[in-house]
């Protein structure tokens, strides 16, 4: 995967979150917060990011870096997914670091269909809510 920007629009509150020099983050990523640092969607099993769900990477960091970077916690983001439709409102999830599919219950939920997709699509807005910082969807 390599850097993709994926905000579209809206308010982004963004953070400064600190990186371990050992994470890798590409710009785009779904971030986890853990502990006292940020980690990309590798980093965790679905059970556990969204309670740390943190926010879309909006800066990279690569291996060996140490300086923080900036995490959206709001905002409507593009993220690929697998082909289907999608009504306003729709719980979507992480699928990897810089995928999303729907959910069907909040506790999986990083936020909800910002626009319909009313024929198949593999890309799809979202409104995202860090549920560290804004208490999710």
């Amino acid at each position: 995967m390599s850097d993709k920007m994926r905000w579209r629009y809206g308010d982004t509150n963004p953070v400064v979150a600190a990186v371990d020099e050992d994470t890798v983050i590409e710009i785009g990523d779904l971030m986890l917060q853990d502990t006292d640092d940020a980690k990309p969607f590798s980093f965790a099993e679905l059970t556990t990011f969204v309670p740390r769900f943190l926010g879309v990477a909006m800066r990279r960091s690569l291996a060996g870096a140490t300086a923080p970077i900036r995490v959206a916690t709001t905002g409507v983001f593009e993220f690929d997914c697998p082909s289907g439709t999608f009504e306003l409102g729709d719980l979507i999830g992480p699928e990897s670091n810089q995928s999303v599919k729907k959910v069907y219950d909040k506790e999986n939920a990083i936020g909800r269909v910002a626009k319909r997709v009313s024929t198949a699509g593999t890309s799809v807005l979202v409104d995202v809510r860090s549920t560290v910082m804004t208490g999710g969807v």
